[in-house]
């Protein structure tokens, strides 16, 4: 495994676990992707591409072999204007007007390790024997423009990463107008696309179509990830399913707007682009400056759908989170939001924590409400200034009381946001994003602080960390409750006006570098409306994310199945609440709603003080039960045995890395009227292990239960759930 070169061929083979990765230099200048499949042993690769003259529609790039056209080459890194009509991975606007390049290969290195990303978020290796990395230099001669494309290869996973590099050799002022972190052209068309979509409190719900002649593109324009789509597609061979079968994967380490298609061109070839949204974003890159891509991690899997996942939960896990919390068990929390939205005070606070504490409960999170005049939407974002009407000993003494109690603290934040009715808008009002002699848009009675701005990001660090030493707390809930509208900013002149959301991003890592490194401590938590920007950028500096502000139970299955696709257990954040549901207004048992939030990072959100001594035993079972279970849970392997988009009927597990302990869950939406005898065929077990059942003690063989599985009871009623674990004996 690893990285190697063919001289006298000009191919470059990428070995990873499983997996190799080939691209070629055509007659030496020409990088093209030649081979993305299972690993081939060898280190050289003895099959050229197969190049032929097509019609005079696709034009040849080189007169003296009109073998060779743009339009038909299957490309590594295709940019604009030379013959190529497919859609390219970078334009440049020149000072010229026109918009061609021409990039030819220069040179390449290739090293051990894994260099960071200037400013961005990115996986890592703690040693440099865990990966390769490959730099390919292209250069367009008459711009002095350089590409640098990065290829790292994991040693000992299916994983390899991409990024782009440009930087302005020349003497003149250029304008990228497109610049895709990496592009994969298929030899051929036969897949299915697999996006995860919806919208607030419905997010990423799976949706799969087959490719066709076209474009097939998923996106945001909103300035962050969003809940509409999520920056992740996966080409699906055709017999793929959960468990076989070949899959790729695209996942994009960026919490802005984005972009990840499939075009199908006129010969079956599959183009996959991934990167930054081209769409109103342009940069302006004067002579020695450079502009780094994110990185879009890709991941084959000859295993189907739950290899993917896995490989990808691995790697995030343990190679982008980082910190004290990455490796350590997640505090099970109590959130007052749910239970009082606004209205509160120090005493009911502290009555809900004391609850929480009786029932066994480490964490309690004071939510939206606890600064400025905060009584609603309406008023004090930015002013990060305990209220002391409902607080009157202040935050630092409230958390002091709760720690007193034997509860950690924790505080919710929206930093990046500004109520118009505030103290800092009010001296401030050209720190938000706006257009002059336009009107701001709302939402939620807020605008969006310009963290493009350095002054801006100062503040926010200073004002955050100033409250952050003010109390004993321990964990940070991070919100953001709108998008991005009127994307201006009073200090970038015209010309860089279009760079404002990226720019906006780079300030937001910047901010969240600072305040995780001056508060290792506390465990942060991302959080946009709930799953509004579940991606692997905010990954990077914060180990978990809220995963939706639906906490349903029934809603929260396909809402968590979706998120396993590429995200781990331990990244979501996942909660009990009161019935009826606030958003759906459904009644579920309180056992389902446990089985169902045990399946993330584990938590309560309603008012534990108005429960009967029944719910309060529940309760007590259900957390003693998960801290049993917890690092199998946050830290296992996950395995998804029944879809609650094919059917009535969800299930999934968890498999310690050693197989000797396992936890799985299954859920009937609806009853039927004299229903099938069902049988749940687990997974990921040791076939030759025994494992003892402690639902009944009985004993099985791991080939037992993978293959004939275990016998289901019949449940009577709806939203019904069961929870087995098991054991090595």
């Amino acid at each position: 495994m690893g990285i190697y070169y063919d001289d006298n061929r000009k191919v470059f083979h990428l070995q990873s676990e499983k997996s190799s990765y080939i691209i070629e230099m055509i007659k030496g200048v020409i990088p093209a992707h030649v081979y993305w499949g299972p690993q081939l042993a060898g280190r050289e690769f003895q099959h050229p591409l197969n190049l032929v003259e097509r019609c005079s529609f696709s034009p040849t790039y080189l007169q003296e072999d009109k073998n060779i056209s743009l339009d038909t080459l299957p490309s590594e890194f295709p940019s604009y204007g030379n013959g190529d009509f497919r859609e390219p991975a970078l334009e440049v606007h020149l000072v010229d007007g026109t918009t061609v390049t021409d990039f030819r290969y220069k040179s390449y290195t290739i090293n051990k390790g894994k260099p960071a990303l200037k400013g961005l978020p990115a996986t890592y290796v703690e040693s440099d024997e865990e990966a390769e990395t490959l730099e390919i230099i292209l250069q367009d001669d008459k711009t002095g423009l350089i590409a640098a494309l990065s290829y790292t290869v994991f040693n000992d996973q299916d994983v390899i990463t991409r990024s782009v590099r440009i930087e302005n050799l020349g003497k003149d002022n250029l304008v990228l107008k497109r610049v895709l972190s990496a592009n994969v052209d298929f030899h051929d068309s036969d897949y299915d696309m697999l996006q995860l979509s919806g919208t607030w409190t419905r997010e990423r719900h799976i949706h799969k179509r087959p490719l066709v002649p076209g474009i097939q593109r998923i996106d945001s324009k909103r300035g962050s990830s969003s809940h509409q789509q999520n920056p992740f597609m996966a080409l699906l061979a055709k017999d793929a399913t959960e468990d076989h079968g070949e899959v790729y994967g695209f996942s994009l380490v960026y919490s802005g707007s984005f972009l990840a298609q499939a075009e199908v061109d006129q010969y079956g070839i599959s183009r996959v682009g991934i990167g930054i949204q081209p769409f109103n974003f342009q940069w302006l890159l004067e002579p020695g400056e450079s502009f780094q891509a994110p990185e879009a991690v890709l991941v084959r899997s000859s295993e189907g759908l739950g290899g993917l996942s896995r490989t990808y939960h691995r790697l995030y896990r343990t190679r982008l989170c980082r910190g004290e919390f990455r490796d350590s068990k997640r505090p099970i929390l109590i959130n007052n939001w749910e239970a009082t939205y606004f209205n509160f005070n120090a005493d009911k606070i502290k009555e809900i924590a004391k609850a929480g504490k009786e029932l066994g409960l480490e964490l309690f999170v004071l939510d939206d409400g606890w600064f400025g005049k905060r009584d609603n939407d309406d008023s004090s974002l930015g002013d990060w200034v305990e209220d002391r009407r409902k607080l009157p000993e202040g935050l630092g003494k409230l958390g002091e009381d709760i720690t007193a109690m034997g509860m950690e603290f924790g505080l919710w934040f929206e930093p990046e946001m500004v109520s118009p009715e505030s103290d800092l808008y009010r001296e401030h009002p050209d720190w938000c994003l706006h257009v002059p002699g336009h009107k701001s848009s709302l939402a939620r009675q807020q605008l969006v602080l310009d963290l493009s701005r350095k002054d801006v990001c100062d503040y926010i660090v200073e004002s955050v960390s100033s409250v952050l030493s003010s109390a004993p707390i321990t964990y940070v809930k991070w919100d953001m409750n709108r998008n991005m509208t009127e994307i201006g900013s009073a200090l970038l002149p015209a010309e860089r006006q279009r760079e404002t959301a990226h720019r906006y991003i780079l300030g937001l890592y910047d901010v969240l570098e600072r305040i995780v490194s001056r508060f290792p401590h506390i465990l942060f938590e991302s959080c946009s409306g709930g799953g509004g920007r579940f991606d692997p950028g905010m990954l990077y500096y914060m180990p978990q994310t809220w995963t939706s502000d639906d906490t349903d139970a029934v809603e929260r299955l396909k809402i968590q199945y979706g998120t396993s696709m590429v995200y781990p257990a331990s990244s979501m954040g996942a909660h009990v609440s009161a019935v009826p549901n606030h958003q759906v207004h459904r009644i579920t048992p309180l056992e389902t709603r446990g089985h169902v939030a045990m399946s993330g990072n584990f938590g309560y959100e309603l008012d534990l003080t108005k429960l009967t001594e029944a719910e309060r035993e529940d309760i007590r079972k259900q957390v003693s039960e998960y801290k049993e279970l917890r690092m199998l849970i946050q830290y296992g392997d996950f395995y998804r045995l029944l879809s609650p988009f094919e059917g009535n009927e969800t299930a999934w597990m968890f498999v310690s890395a050693d197989k000797k302990e396992a936890f799985a869950t299954y859920f009937q939406v609806l009853a039927g009227p004299n229903p099938p005898l069902r049988r749940l065929r687990l997974k990921g077990l040791d076939p030759a292990k025994s494992y003892k059942l402690e639902l009944n003690g009985e004993v099985y063989r791991g080939d037992e239960l993978m293959h004939f599985g275990l016998t289901l009871p019949q449940l009577e009623g709806d939203f019904r759930s069961l929870l087995f674990v098991l054991r090595e004996v």
